[in-house]
């Protein structure tokens, strides 16, 4: 299959490559999102801002413009590289979106400011964290999947979590890179790590840098931490960045 025998050459060029890539070398689970309308997907490009965006879907009142799905549903959600890569031939603008857990990386998600605070503490530490998926908005934390009984068990440790860190397990979604969302852009703040260059910390830092220059990805599935290793600095660093309380922005 063509899609198949070219994904060595994929980069993350463009929202059809990159969705190829995710389902095909590494397994994760994709779907197109709810696009942006036409005029809010041009502001969305120009600018790494958030903008006042229109989503495509019938709610005028969308919280997540351009960052969920629609039609296909969740469910939908594919690794197979013949359905996905009809979807971003139909649609080649299509936010891409990822279905956490189950298959999928899970997730914690925060907002940006303190999302880098956290980022700053682990550099601190010398830990390990995985693929971090950034927009203006927000910083997203990909992790091993993780069951709700065992988030729970994690939370219940601490005498209070900010609702501004938010947890996409089994059900979930976020968006991917190179997508353009109602909050901006859709980037990588750190690039993602093949799980059998992580065990060298800077062969593996090296090696991403120059995927990075080059715009390459990959091609085995990256390293993923497990969920308790990163939850305690994502708590602290959450408590400084109270929600505002009116709407999710991704």
């Amino acid at each position: 299959m063509r899609e198949i025998l070219g994904r060595r050459r994929m980069n993350r060029s463009s929202p059809r490559n990159a969705a190829l890539h995710y389902a095909t070398c590494w397994g994760w689970p994709v779907l197109p999102g709810a696009a942006l309308n036409p005029a809010s997907a041009a502001t969305a490009r120009q600018s790494k801002q958030p903008q006042a965006a229109m989503c495509s879907c019938p709610d005028p009142d969308c919280a997540v413009p351009g960052a969920h799905p629609f039609d296909p549903v969740l469910l939908a959600a594919s690794t197979d590289a013949r359905m996905v890569g009809w979807w971003w031939s139909n649609r080649p603008t299509a936010p891409l979106i990822l279905a956490t857990g189950g298959r999928g990386p899970s997730a914690l998600s925060l907002p940006a400011i303190a999302g880098a605070r956290a980022l700053a503490e682990f550099d601190r530490l010398g830990e390990r964290i995985g693929p971090v998926v950034a927009t203006p908005t927000r910083f997203t934390l990909l992790v091993a999947p993780y069951a709700l009984a065992e988030l729970g068990e994690k939370l219940y440790a601490h005498d209070w979590v900010p609702s501004s860190l938010r947890f996409h397990g089994e059900g979930g979604y976020v968006a991917l890179p190179p997508s353009h969302t109602g909050a901006g852009r859709v980037r990588w703040e750190r690039e993602p790590v093949a799980a059998d260059e992580a065990a060298g910390a800077r062969r593996s830092g090296r090696a991403a840098a120059r995927r990075a220059k080059r715009g390459a990805l990959p091609c085995t599935a990256p390293w993923l931490p497990r969920m308790e290793r990163v939850l305690d600095v994502l708590v602290e660093a959450s408590t400084t960045a109270p929600d505002s309380g009116t709407s999710l922005t991704f």
